[in-house]
């Protein structure tokens, strides 16, 4: 199936739409101005590649959405999205009075709106804009309100999922083949992107890939800098299928690895193992959080341990490397069926990590690749 083209039945947006329409009512709003680019997508199926563009999504209480998208975006919209109506404005528009004329032929001058204030797309001159425009309107932050139902993926969502897992474990396999004494990191990420895109992914990643130094610092990116013998490799894929993701890490060394450097991979491998055995639908995010630190302090691998040890993953367009839901010290929430997360554990330069699945006894591990120290 086309990217291009819906990628899910039309009764799963009217369902979504439905949701958020309740939502809603209960809070007595007349519509949801939708301006993160995920929810555009979620709730109606619209995408393009342009979603930086000025766009939005009007939900209604009642009735279909309405878009608001740049003119050239229509063979997009005509494609993918599965509700007709729509304003488009032209680059010699001024695209915010287009949009706030949809608003108006839509709602009227004086509506309660839910508005995704946090939305990166709508920029404070834009707000001010809206708000300026707008004097008879109540405008109300949405939060996140699609966000949280977002959490709960359906089935044909978490199939995207594994179908993007299975193109992590093609990119790692190709990591490990290149990760090579001489080799550059940018040569290593020509062929994990490769591997990626052939087996599905529509975005070639390829995530974290840092070696030496950076291998101990979290977030590297390629560079051009060769790869010496005894060298740690830091590398995480981050492919996706339709934008649903599924990442994973693995550590490497260069040409040998000493038995410490095992030792220290087998003890994260036990401290990752215990923490998913704990995970399943009602359990609380800090058992499983606090397996993870205790172990890795109490096994002394590090001094301090502040980062985030799962968050939730699913429909994602750049920038956005997340969805809102982390488990770290305080966290007060609980696992759910349908939620997806990355789970990951680091220490001495060496992290492992999986993306996993709530199902309804328990966990699917949607990666599913050997869970070892490779040396190359």
């Amino acid at each position: 199936m086309s990217i291009y083209a819906p990628w899910f039945p039309r009764g799963e947006y009217l369902a979504r739409v439905a949701r958020v329409q309740a939502a809603l009512r209960a809070a007595g709003q007349d519509a949801l101005l939708a301006f993160l680019p995920e929810s555009v997508t979620w709730l109606t199926g619209y995408f393009t590649r342009a979603y930086g563009t000025f766009q939005f999504a009007i939900i209604p209480a009642s009735g279909e959405p309405v878009l608001v998208a740049r003119d050239v975006e229509a063979y997009y919209l005509d494609s993918t999205c599965v509700f007709p109506a729509r304003f488009l404005w032209t680059d010699s528009d001024a695209p915010m009075a287009v949009g706030l004329h949809a608003i108006t032929a839509t709602l009227g001058r004086t509506p309660r709106l839910a508005v995704e204030l946090s939305a990166w797309v709508l920029n404070a001159a834009r707000y001010l804009a809206l708000r300026e425009a707008l004097p008879g309107a109540v405008l109300e932050d949405a939060g996140p309100l699609v966000a949280r139902m977002r959490l709960i993926k359906s089935p044909a969502e978490i199939a995207y999922q594994r179908a993007a897992a299975r193109a992590a474990e093609a990119g790692m396999r190709a990591g490990i083949g290149s990760a090579r004494a001489g080799a550059t990191e940018r040569e290593m990420a020509a062929e994990i992107c490769a591997a990626m895109i052939r087996a599905g992914s529509d975005l070639p990643g390829p995530g974290v890939l840092s070696s030496g130094e950076r291998a101990f610092h979290l977030h590297g990116g390629y560079s051009d800098r060769v790869l010496a013998r005894g060298d740690i490799v830091q590398l995480e894929c981050t492919p996706n299928v339709r934008h649903y993701h599924a990442r994973f890490m693995r550590p490497m060394k260069v040409g040998e690895a000493t038995e410490e450097e095992h030792r220290t991979v087998e003890r994260l491998v036990a401290i990752q193992d215990a923490a998913i055995a704990a995970v399943a639908p009602g359990v609380p995010a800090a058992v499983p959080d606090a397996i993870y630190r205790e172990g890795v302090l109490s096994a002394g691998l590090r001094e301090t341990y502040t980062n985030k040890t799962f968050y939730s993953v699913g429909l994602l367009l750049q920038p956005n490397g997340g969805e809102p839901l982390e488990a770290a010290p305080g966290c007060d929430w609980r696992f759910a069926p349908g939620m997806t997360f990355h789970t990951y554990v680091l220490a001495k330069g060496f992290g492992m990590s999986e993306t996993i699945t709530i199902t309804e006894t328990g966990i699917e591990k949607l990666t599913q690749f050997p869970r070892q120290l490779f040396v190359t």
